[in-house]
C-alpha cells in the first residue's frame, strides 16, 4: 500500500510538472513568436513620441513625464540614427553614440555579442532613437526650481567641445547648449572598457541673478517589447530604492498602476531584460525622488523610470554647477556589475541579475561552475565535474539510501510472499510489511532521498543556465553549441534532414523538440531503473516504464546543459548504485533485467 501511495503520488507530481510546464512555458512560446512579429509591425506604424523634459512636481523633485510630443517618425533604427549629427562611440565592450539632437545616449550596440551563436551575425543592438521601431534611450537633463528658465529638452541641438569627437575609455566628450539667455549647459561622457558611463552635467550662469535647477536622469522605452514571462524571471521595470529594497514590476503591472514613486538616499532603477539592462545610478548617498511611469499617448506605450535629485542646484552670477551621475547600459555580467557595486559603491547592484528567492543555492552554484570553467575551459565540463562534486558531498546519504533498496530488493521474496499471503486484507498486509521493515532494519522511503537532495541542485543549476549571460552561447562539444538553449539536433524531423520545425505544429509541437540529448537522458534514466527488478503489479511496472518517456518529452526544451546534467547524474547514479547493491551482497542483473523488458509477456488467465 505504501509503494502504491508513493507510486501515486509520483505520476501526479510529473503530470503535473509535465502539463504546468506546456501551459506556462512551451505554450506561451509558440504564441509569443506569432505575437512578436504583430508587434513589430504595429510598432512601425507609430509616430516617435519623445517624451520632453520631466517637469517638477507638487513634491520637490517629484518626476511628471508630461504627454509626449508627435515628432518625426522612421521606418528604422539606421534611418533613425542617420537623421541628424551625432557624437561616436567606440569603446572595448560598446560602439554607438550619442544624439547631438537632445543630447541623449540612443545609439547603443554590445561589441561581445551577438544575435545567434554565428560570430558573423549581427552584434547585439541595446538602445534605439525616438522616432525608430521599440526606441529605448538614456536622457539627462535639468527641471527649473519654481522659476521660468529656458532648458535644453528633447528637440535642442548641443554641439561638441574640444577636440575630442569620439567617446573612448581614454577620451571623454563634453557636449555644450547655449540657451541664449546666460545659461551654458554642458554633458560630459566618460566611458570605462565595459557598461558604465559617468555623466557630469554643469550649468555655466553668465546672467545677472541665482539660478537654482533640478538635475534629472531618466530610461525612456517605447513599446511593450517581448518578453520570456516565464515565472522564474523578472524582465521589466527594476530598481533597489529606499526601504523598499528590491522593486520588480512587470510592464503589465506598470501599465495598470501608471505611476509609482519612491523617495531614495541612492539606489539605481531601470528596465531589465534576460541577459541586458539599462540603469541610471545617483550618486551613492544622493537623495532622489524616483518614479516608474506609463503613458499612453495615442496608440504608443510609453515607459519609463526616472529620478530627480531632491536637491537642488544653485548656480550664482558667474559660477558654475555641476551635478554627477551614472548609466549602466549593456550585459550583465557578475563580475562586471560586482566589481561596481564594490568600486562605487551602488547599493545591492548585484540585483540587475535575477538570482532568485534561492540565490543562497544559486550563486554559490555559479560560482562553483565559474570556478571550474577556468580550469576546464568549457562549461559543459564544469558542469560534469559540478555534478561529480555534488555525488561526492552527498554520498554518505546516497550510500544509505542505495543500501536500504538493497536490503528491499534482498527481502524481496519475503515482500511477494506477504503480499500473496495477504492479497485480500490491505490492513495486514501493510502491517506485516511494517513488521518485515522493523525486522531488517528497512527505511521503504530512502529511495526517495536522492531524488529529494537532486531538486534544488536542479532548481540552482537550471536558474544559473537560464538567467547568467555567461551561460549564453556558451559550447560543449559536437552539436551543441549554446548550453542555455534546447538541444537542436530533433529526432522527429531526422535531425534536420527534414525540411520543417517540428515546435511548430499546433498544441503538441512543444512536446516533439526531442533533441539527441533528451534521448541519452531518458535511455540513462531507463537503464537505472533496471537496476531495480519490475514491481509485482502490473499497473506500477507499466508506469515506471513510461516514466523515462515522459521525462524525456518533458526535458526536450529544457537548456542543453541542464539534460546533460541530468543524464551524466544518471550515468553516475548507475555506477555506484550498482557498487552499493554489490558490497552489500545482492546480485544485479542488469542486463537480464533489460533483456526481460523486452521479452513477450503471456497474457493472465482470465
Amino acid at each position: 500500500m505504501t509503494d502504491n501511495r508513493n507510486m501515486i503520488l509520483a505520476i501526479v507530481l510529473s503530470l503535473a510538472v509535465l502539463f504546468g510546464w506546456q501551459f506556462f512555458v512551451a505554450g506561451p512560446q509558440i504564441e509569443r513568436a506569432q505575437q512578436q512579429a504583430e508587434i513589430a509591425r504595429q510598432l512601425e506604424e507609430q509616430p516617435d513620441a519623445g517624451l520632453p523634459t520631466p517637469a517638477l512636481g507638487t513634491t520637490p523633485g517629484a518626476v511628471t513625464p508630461e504627454v509626449p510630443s508627435a515628432a518625426a517618425s522612421f521606418a528604422d533604427r539606421d534611418a533613425a540614427i542617420a537623421a541628424g549629427p551625432r557624437v561616436r562611440i567606440d569603446s572595448t565592450g560598446l560602439l554607438g553614440s550619442i544624439n547631438l539632437t537632445g543630447g541623449r545616449l540612443d545609439d547603443l550596440e554590445l561589441k561581445r555579442y551577438h544575435e545567434t551563436v554565428d560570430d558573423s551575425s549581427p552584434i547585439i543592438s541595446l538602445l534605439t532613437p525616438a522616432g525608430a521601431p521599440a526606441a529605448y534611450f538614456v536622457e539627462q537633463g535639468w527641471v527649473p526650481a519654481g522659476t521660468q528658465l529656458s532648458v535644453p529638452d528633447a528637440q535642442s541641438v548641443w554641439t561638441v567641445e574640444g577636440a575630442n569627437q569620439t567617446l573612448t575609455e581614454a577620451t571623454p566628450v563634453t557636449i555644450a547648449f547655449d540657451n541664449g539667455e546666460g545659461l551654458v549647459f554642458r554633458r560630459t561622457f566618460a566611458i570605462d572598457e565595459n557598461y558604465l558611463f559617468t555623466v557630469t552635467q554643469s550649468v555655466e550662469n553668465q546672467g545677472t541673478g541665482d539660478v537654482a535647477l533640478f538635475p534629472y536622469s531618466r530610461v525612456a522605452r517605447h513599446g511593450t517589447p517581448p518578453v520570456a514571462n516565464f515565472f522564474i524571471l523578472h524582465e521589466g521595470p527594476l530598481g533597489v530604492l529606499g526601504s523598499r529594497n528590491l522593486i520588480e514590476m512587470s510592464y503589465s503591472d506598470l501599465a495598470n498602476d501608471q505611476q509609482v514613486d519612491v523617495e531614495s538616499t541612492g539606489g539605481w532603477l531601470g528596465f531589465t531584460d534576460k541577459y541586458w539592462a539599462a540603469a541610471i545610478l545617483p550618486e551613492p548617498g544622493a537623495p532622489i525622488s524616483a518614479r516608474f511611469s506609463y503613458t499612453r499617448p495615442g496608440s504608443l506605450e510609453v515607459y519609463q523610470s526616472s529620478f530627480v535629485g531632491r536637491d537642488p542646484v544653485v548656480v550664482a552670477p558667474g559660477a558654475t554647477g555641476e551635478h554627477l551621475s551614472y548609466v549602466f547600459a549593456g550585459a550583465k555580467v557578475e563580475a562586471i556589475i560586482d566589481n561596481y557595486e564594490q568600486g562605487y559603491g551602488f547599493d545591492r547592484m548585484e540585483l540587475l541579475i535575477d538570482w532568485g528567492w534561492f540565490h543562497f543555492i544559486t550563486k554559490p552554484m555559479f560560482y562553483l561552475i565559474r570556478i571550474l570553467y577556468d580550469v576546464l575551459g568549457n562549461f559543459g565540463l564544469a558542469i560534469l565535474a559540478v555534478t561529480v562534486i555534488i555525488k561526492g558531498v552527498f554520498f554518505p546519504l546516497a550510500n544509505r539510501s542505495y543500501a536500504s533498496m538493497a536490503a528491499m530488493r534482498r527481502v524481496a521474496p519475503e515482500m511477494k510472499a506477504i503480499q500473496e499471503r495477504h492479497k485480500d486484507d490491505r490492513m495486514a498486509q501493510q502491517q506485516a510489511m511494517m513488521e518485515l521493515y522493523k525486522k531488517e532494519k528497512i527505511n521503504p522511503l530512502s529511495g526517495c532521498w536522492p531524488i529529494l537532495v537532486q531538486i534544488p541542485v536542479f532548481f540552482a543549476l537550471y536558474k544559473v543556465l537560464f538567467v547568467t549571460i555567461e551561460m549564453r552561447h556558451a559550447p560543449f562539444f559536437g552539436w551543441i553549441q549554446d548550453l542555455a538553449a534546447p538541444d537542436p539536433l530533433y529526432i522527429f524531423n531526422l535531425f534536420g534532414l527534414l525540411p520543417y520545425d517540428p515546435t511548430v505544429v499546433p498544441v503538441i509541437g512543444p512536446f516533439l523538440a526531442i533533441g539527441i540529448w533528451p534521448v541519452i537522458m531518458g535511455i540513462t534514466m531507463w537503464v537505472q531503473m533496471k537496476l531495480n527488478p519490475p514491481p509485482p503489479d502490473p499497473t506500477q511496472a507499466m508506469i515506471f516504464s513510461l516514466m523515462p518517456v515522459l521525462f524525456t518529452f518533458m526535458l526536450g526544451t529544457f537548456p542543453a546543459g541542464l539534460v546533460i546534467y541530468w543524464a551524466w547524474n544518471n550515468f553516475l547514479s548507475i555506477c555506484q548504485q550498482w557498487v552499493i547493491m554489490k558490497r552489500h551482497g545482492v546480485e544485479v542483473n542488469l542486463f537480464g533485467n533489460i533483456l526481460s523488458s523486452f521479452k513477450r509477456k503471456p497474457k493472465a488467465a482470465e
